[in-house]
This record gives C-alpha cells, structure tokens and sequence, in this order.
C-alpha cells in the first residue's frame, strides 16, 4: 500500500471498509507500536500483544485464564524425578505463507522447537544476538542454568533435560517469549544475509498472519485459514495505535475501534453511560512500583530508602491518580496471587520520622535525586508523570530534591535495565499466575545482574535464596511458606516503593462477542466475534 493510501487509511474510519463488507473486522486500539516481532527479547505488553496473534507455543494458557493446555505439543511426559519433559508435536502445523521473502515447504516440527530455545540459549547460535542479545526473560527466569539438554528425538519429539526441578517451567513454557519460529525461515534468512526479516516480516503457525505494519500507525492482520485449532471467527483484524488514552475513547464512541486498553480513570464515568459499551473489570495481576538503584548512592543505604518510604504519601497518590481504580500496594505481589502476605505492615506516611531517619544516614539537609517516570499509561500505571510530580513534592518536605527525567518508552525500559537510573517508576503484570514470576524474575539475583529486569539490582542473598529454593519445591504449601517469608524481608530491605495494584478495566463495544479479559493483561483476539457483520 503506497503511503498516502495508508495515511488516509489511518486517519479515517474508512479502513474499516478496506476489506470486503462481509469480512468480519475488529479494530483493536493499542497505546503503543511493537518493539519488533520477536517476544524474546522483550518485556513490554505492546510486543507481547503485536506477536501473540501471530505465534504459537509448545502449551498455552486457556483462554481467559492461567490453566496450561496443549498448544504445539498435543502432550507430554514428565520424568518421576522432575527432570525430563517429554512433548509430542502435533502433526500437520502449517506456517503462514504471506511472506513475499520465503514460502515454507515442510510443516512445523522438533526442529522449530529447538531452535526457539537455542537461540536464546546457545551464544553460538547465528540467531543469538539478532535483533538483541538481551533476552531478558530467558535470562531472568534462570533458563540458561536451568536447561541441561533440549533434544530431537525424532521429527515430532523433543525432550528437555533440566539440571534441576522446576516448579513453574510448563507455565513458563506457555509465556510469550517461547513463541515458536520456523527454522526453516531463519536458515534462508541467514543465507540471504537478512536474518533480522524473521523477526520484522515474521511467519508463524499462529491464529492470523501479518499483512502490513507501520510504525506509531497500524499493524493488519489476516485469519490463517490454516491454522491448526480452526480458522478465527474474525476475518481481518487491525490495531489502530492511538497512544492517547482519551483519543482511544474517542475512537471507541464511534465505532472506529472495538476494543480500548487502559482508560484514563477520568473517563470511567462517562464510559459506564454509553449504551453502546461495556466495561469488563478483573483484579489485577501486577504491581506498579519505584525502584530505588541499590547499588548507586545514597540508595545503597537501607535507611534511605526506608525514609524514602516514609516520606511519600501512597494513599494520596492512589486516590489522586487511579480514581477507584487502583488500591495501595504493600507487597510486590497482588493480593489475588497465592503466597500473598497479608500480615506485612506497610511504611506508614511519616515526614518527620522520614526527616530523622535521613539525618541519621548523613543527609540532614536533604540531597538531589533523579525520578525517572514512565511516558506512557501502563496497566500497572495510568499517569507516571503526575505520580512523579506528587511525590516530587512530598520528597521535597524532607529535604530531597527530585528531578523528574523520561525517555521514549522502548528508550525507557533498556536505560533503567541498564542501570542508569537512581529512583524509577516501573511496574509488572504476571505472566503466568505463579509467585516465581514477580519474586524472582523482578527481584532475585539472577536478574540483577546486566540488563535484566531487576531494575533495583537488589541482590540480597537471604532472599535470593527463597526465592531460589520456591523454584525447586513442587509442594505448593512449601512454597507457600517460602514465599510469605521472602515478602517479610523484601518489606524489610525495602528495595522499592510499591505504589499500586491496579484492576484491569477494558471497554468494549457491545457488538464484541466473548472478548475474555487475560489474568496477565494480554489482548488475544482467536475465540473472538463480532456481531452485525
């Protein structure tokens, strides 16, 4: 499509009728554009929600829940001791075959299976470090120490060998950086001397294919007519980016959109009266936070940090910002996931004690920080920058100069992994309903460590080593007990200001039928209809 065509595409709600008229489309409207086409090397909600349509894993979750089905794998074994995954591939898998680059001439096979693990894994591999060598859930997650052998075991076989069990691992499996990629693809790729085409023209064995994306405008998408559970209900499907959440609204009111993420909390009123829409709510699965960078003064004090706590109003801030639609956060998982520790006692609001507790760590008059905020609404965040300003003025009552700083999102993210920062909103929604994915993938050594997702760089070794111990116990009632200990002293080191749980909100129009809201905030559109098309 020539530019002047999409553009007019774009601004209008014309693109509604570029298919045919009795194709059934839906228009999702997301806040932001896709880092790339590869979910392993990244962590945001905008890539994970650009590639899941396209993509599929060895298991998934059940739509609308945290249960792990089959996916790629019609089934599997697992060894009496825990180590050895045995999973038999479906037969018949089709890959997608719009690409103009490359047309597949075998179906998807144990081949494909390793690659997508040896390309994370294996630094030898030719596809290591294409698009980036940062695959930062792999990483967190401890996969490279926790994989002994991924075998072929014949064209529909594989079995992996962990060094160690693995409480988690099939529900890590069904997460979106194991999305499969066909080998065959990234061998011609390689040989044409344009290996990152996999993962900007990507093919996959997925619900739709991607026809065209244009940056910070629109990404199209077909039903595979091929693809293996049964072609979608939906014919065409169409993200309209539209970072400003009142313009999503907007577009929602017309019909221009179907489906909106992430409301500003001031529009809910409005939103609950229109006829023409519903609000779907759930608890969240996230936390929004601010990490203090432990390892850069002041912040390597314990007693900064817990000043820094007290010195913040949440309650304000919450009631301020997410309007009902949030509630304070005192530990770093949400109230809905097991292990929670309710018995934990948040830092009370308390300038003057906040005051004393500086003085004593050798800052009487306060000192100058850096307060990175997010530009962008996020599940776990609807308005960092106004957060920011807020706490700005309460730290600035003790005594602490903060000054607010952002960056372009995907800038953002790779700056405060990299450390750069020394206080910095960020925030997590679960990705697979277990504690493991909060405590140690956010907090745990591991991922301290580079560019991981530690963004604190907390690595605190009586913590590290529950949250290590909790991986490799499979009694849920141990684990248990692991984790509440573990959020005791998370609370104790208090390694982040921990702002909010948010409860995800979805407008939706009513002629949508059976969109189903995903514990981890991901936005999947196989299962979904539209009506009066």
């Amino acid at each position: 499509m020539k530019k002047s065509a999409l553009l007019a595409a774009v601004c209008v709600p014309a693109f509604l009728a570029a298919a045919p008229l009795s194709a059934k489309t839906l228009v999702y409207c997301s806040e932001g554009s896709p880092e790339n086409f590869y979910p392993g090397v990244n962590t945001t909600g905008t890539s994970f929600d650009a590639s899941t349509q396209i993509y599929s894993r060895i298991v998934e979750f059940e739509r609308g829940g945290t249960k792990v089905m089959p996916g790629l794998a019609e089934k599997w074994d697992i060894s009496p001791d825990g180590l050895t995954y045995t999973f038999h591939l479906r037969k018949g898998v089709k890959w997608h075959t719009n690409n103009k680059n490359f047309k597949p001439t075998r179906d998807m096979n144990a081949d494909d299976i390793v690659f997508m693990f040896e390309r994370q894994w294996k630094q030898d591999n030719p596809y290591f470090k294409v698009t980036s060598p940062n695959h930062s859930y792999f990483d967190d997650m401890g996969m490279p120490k926790l994989l002994k052998s991924v075998e072929k075991v014949d064209d529909y076989t594989v079995k992996v060998t962990l060094n160690q069990p693995e409480a988690p691992f099939l529900a890590d499996l069904a997460m979106e950086f194991a999305a499969v990629q066909s080998k065959e693809y990234a061998d011609a790729m390689l040989k044409a001397g344009t290996p990152e085409k996999i993962d900007q023209e990507p093919i996959g064995t997925g619900p739709f294919y991607l026809v065209q994306y244009q940056k910070d405008a629109i990404i199209r998408y077909k039903a595979f007519p091929e693809y293996f559970a049964g072609k979608a209900a939906l014919d065409d499907l169409v993200f309209s980016i539209t970072p400003d959440a009142s313009v999503r609204w907007a577009k929602l009111q017309k019909g221009e959109c179907h489906v909106m993420p992430y409301p500003n909390p001031a529009d809910l009123q409005a939103m609950e009266k229109d006829p023409n829409v519903s609000i779907l709510s759930q608890a969240g699965l996230n936390i929004g936070y601010m990490a203090y960078n432990t390892t850069k003064k002041p912040f390597d004090d314990l007693k900064v940090r817990k000043a820094m706590n007290m010195a913040i109003n949440k309650k304000a801030i919450v009631e301020a910002v997410f309007l009902g639609s949030g509630i304070p956060a005192k530990n770093p998982i949400p109230p809905s996931m097991w292990s929670y520790n309710d018995t934990i006692k948040d830092e009370p609001y308390d300038p003057e004690a906040a005051k004393k507790l500086l003085a004593e760590a050798g800052h009487p008059n306060g000192f100058e920080t850096d307060l990175w905020a997010m530009p962008v609404q996020r599940p776990y965040n609807p308005n960092a920058k106004r957060i920011a300003e807020l706490m700005q003025a309460d730290l600035a009552k003790v005594g602490v100069k903060a000054e607010i700083k952002s960056f372009e999102w995907g800038e953002y993210r790779k700056r405060m992994q990299a450390g750069e920062h020394q206080m910095g909103m960020l925030g997590w929604t679960g990705d697979n309903g277990d504690p493991d994915n909060f405590l140690h993938t956010l907090l745990g050594c591991a991922s301290a460590k580079g560019n991981g997702s530690n963004v604190a760089k907390f690595c605190y070794q009586p913590f590290d080593d529950l949250v290590t111990k909790a991986k490799v116990t499979t009694d849920v009632a141990e684990r248990t007990k692991l984790y509440e200990q573990a959020q005791v002293i998370f609370k104790e080191q208090a390694p982040w200001f921990t702002i909010a749980h948010a409860v995800q909100l979805k407008p939706v129009r009513k002629e949508v039928v059976d969109f189903k809201l995903s514990p981890f905030g991901r936005h999947t559109f196989y299962g979904v209809d539209i009506k009066g098309k």
